[in-house]
């Protein structure tokens, strides 16, 4: 079944996709993972499978835009008065939260429901926001800065092929690395 987009909905629509994603979230830790099954969801969250179903497809689906909306920051970057600061703070905190058994684990739930690769954009969408927000701070201090997809290959992506393929060797050292290669050496 094609996967309907997922664009933020209002009224019922909006009140069916949180007591869903509620009911995943509540039954994931009740009942494990391996215990999910759309007619357990569709009980718990008040909805026919029927339900689930047409706006979702199938579990993965399901569990993938579940992930998507787990991904999304909460909170704007934190201000730490510089670039470097400010991009090496967020890069430990992002490398820290995605290199998590949680943050994992919702990664692979994005990716594996996500047959249009929609729900992989939305993640990479969350990132470029934040990066754009330290970006903007930048310019407006007058510190010179490279742009949002300069850093989204030269720093997010490495963490990101990292956690999915060489773990190892994952921490804030590594993240900070990252930044300094793309901003060059301190002057410090």
């Amino acid at each position: 079944m094609g996967r309907k987009p997922m664009v933020r909905p209002g009224g019922r629509s909006a009140r069916v996709q949180a007591s869903v994603h509620a009911a995943v979230r509540e039954l994931e830790s009740e009942v494990g993972r391996e215990g999910l099954t759309v007619p357990l969801v569709a009980a718990r969250a008040g909805v026919t499978p029927s339900t689930i179903y047409r706006r979702w497809g199938d579990l993965q689906e399901l569990l993938s835009d579940v992930a998507v909306e787990r991904l999304r920051p909460e909170t704007a970057p934190e201000e730490k008065g510089d670039l470097r600061s400010d991009l090496g703070a967020w890069a430990e905190q992002f490398l820290e939260e995605m290199a998590s058994p949680t943050g994992r684990a919702y990664i692979r739930d994005a990716l594996l429901g996500d047959p249009d690769g929609s729900n992989a954009g939305q993640c990479s969408a969350y990132a470029a926001e934040q990066i754009d927000v330290i970006l903007t701070r930048a310019a407006d201090r007058g510190e010179g800065a490279p742009d949002v997809e300069t850093v989204l290959d030269r720093v997010v992506g490495p963490v990101m092929y990292r956690i999915l393929f060489r773990p190892e060797g994952l921490d804030a050292a590594y993240a900070h690395q990252l930044v300094a290669g793309l901003l060059g050496p301190t002057d410090r």
